[in-house]
């Protein structure tokens, strides 16, 4: 399985950049995530048309909004596994940058996931988001996680 992040700007704190290699690092082992930056700005529209060529035809993709569905890690996990098991073998969830998610990138999107009905800024977004990546492929696995 191959999951993507793609999100637009760039991490510039870090105590992020640590993070972020860190659970890239611990994911390693489990499959191929990485992550995809683009440029941001100078608004939604221009983020969302950089972040549409990088879309390749057959991969499902799930994009980060407020209006998403909610699911715990567990359900998470179940997710990415039916995805797999469908033959979906690359996911690319997008992170909107500081101008939010355009429309057209809500409209290309196979499915939403919310994190929680607060906004979150889009760099600490990227780590939260790999480590429940992480520990879905935990879960997956049937290997120990925190609760």
């Amino acid at each position: 399985m191959k999951i993507e992040v793609l999100s637009a700007g760039k991490i510039r704190e870090k105590w992020l950049q640590g993070g972020i290699a860190e659970y890239l690092k611990r994911l390693s082992r489990y499959g191929r995530v990485y992550v995809t930056e683009v440029e941001d700005g100078p608004g939604p529209k221009e983020e969302a048309e950089r972040m549409l060529k990088l879309i390749s035809g057959g991969a499902r993709v799930i994009a980060l909004s407020i209006d998403g569905e909610r699911l715990s890690s567990i359900e998470l996990a179940e997710r990415i596994e039916r995805e797999a098991v469908s033959g979906n073998s690359h996911l690319i969830f997008m992170i909107g940058g500081p101008w939010g998610m355009d429309e057209s990138l809500l409209e290309r999107a196979d499915w939403w996931l919310s994190f929680s009905a607060m906004t979150f800024p889009h760099p600490l977004m990227r780590l939260i988001l790999l480590e429940q990546i992480y520990r879905a492929f935990r879960i997956m696995k049937g290997e120990p996680y925190h609760k």
